[in-house]
């Protein structure tokens, strides 16, 4: 169990807002007459056919209803972004934030770990956003405005991929609001070329980009160029390849030692093991596992500021419906570890 000392609250107005909370993330408990279940909380897809309708509701992230799901209250809102335009291998991540929500229908509301229905915090789904196919830095610059007026609103935003870079989007939105920002990068690819056929904005250019802004800690790398390689080493930058994450422990204090105690979190799915994760358009054998990529996270969460995240190239067409599944609990288990009920 972790020790019940003090860290700031997560992002609300402003970084500059650092509310304490405590440290065990477990021990967060709801309200008393909160606590139990409640049927506005329920994830029955049938739900609405027991009042008599004949329509099913509209699939919302584990389809929650009011006043969980409502915009003004709620202090989540995951924002789809179904953009697929400069992936190198095999396309089809723009099919991947539906196949997420969908999936989440069925996500228990209770999580056991943490003890209590990460729900009840509100999370509003926003529509898919529409993809401008003029060119990648026109879809980075509407998900910047979009993103931007969210923050305005006190929101923490999850983006639902989609290809990896609308993220530089998020980033540059972030790194306006919050000045010392970090970004945390899960990734198998370094994504650090300066331009790949032609563009500047390929999503195998997004952390090159995101360099330019803030500083970036990449873990679970085992897969770059021979450009990318000499880029890190004139910058003196050491990702955490999957070869040196030997000991979770160690690696882990490494990891959070890196960041700035405002951060970003970007996952590409790939970061995983095929094993587990075979939905993705490049995949690369020798991933991490899922308990590994949790436990991070949650360090992360209780030792850093987590001012948002994204979850990116999820290809559904590539895997079973279970890679779907996976990638809906983790959402809602990321959400648990980094936005406390108040």
């Amino acid at each position: 169990m972790v020790s019940d000392t003090n860290h700031p609250e997560p992002f609300a107005f402003s970084c500059s807002e650092g509310a304490k909370r405590p440290k065990d993330i477990a021990r967060d408990k709801l309200p008393e007459e909160a606590k139990g279940s409640s049927n506005k909380t329920q994830n029955d897809i049938w739900t609405n056919s027991n009042k008599g309708s004949v329509f099913l509701p509209p699939r919302v992230f584990a389809g929650l209803e009011s006043p969980y799901s409502d915009l003004e209250t709620a202090r989540v809102v995951l924002l789809p972004v179904p953009y697929d335009s400069t992936t190198e291998w095999r396309s089809g991540t723009r099919h991947g934030p539906q196949a997420i929500v969908d999936a989440s229908q069925y996500l228990e509301l209770y999580d056991l770990e943490l003890d209590r229905e990460v729900c009840k915090v509100g999370i509003h789904t926003y529509p898919q956003l529409e993809p401008i196919v003029s060119g990648p830095e026109h879809m980075i610059d509407r998900v910047y405005h979009v993103i931007k007026g969210l923050i305005r609103k006190g929101k923490f935003v999850v983006m639902l991929g989609g290809e990896h870079s609308p993220s530089l989007g998020m980033v540059r939105a972030w790194g306006e609001a919050c000045p010392e920002l970090s970004v945390l990068q899960l990734d198998a690819h370094a994504d650090l070329r300066d331009e790949y056929l032609g563009s500047r904005y390929s999503q195998a250019c997004v952390m090159r980009r995101i360099f330019e802004l803030c500083p970036i800690v990449q873990v679970g790398v085992r897969s770059l160029s021979w450009v990318e390689k000499e880029f890190l080493m004139q910058h003196k930058c050491s990702p955490f390849y999957m070869l040196n994450l030997e000991s979770d422990a160690s690696s882990t204090e490494q990891i959070v030692g890196a960041l700035s105690e405002n951060v970003y979190v970007t996952i590409d799915v790939d970061v995983f093991d095929p094993a587990i994760m075979p939905a993705v358009g490049t995949p690369e054998p020798g991933g991490m596992q899922w308990q590994q990529v949790l436990n991070l996270l949650k360090t992360i969460a209780l030792r850093k500021h987590i001012v948002g995240f994204d979850l990116v190239e999820f290809c559904p067409q590539e895997g079973p419906s279970s890679c779907a599944f996976l990638l809906a609990k983790l959402v809602y288990k990321f959400i648990g570890y980094a936005v406390l009920q108040r």
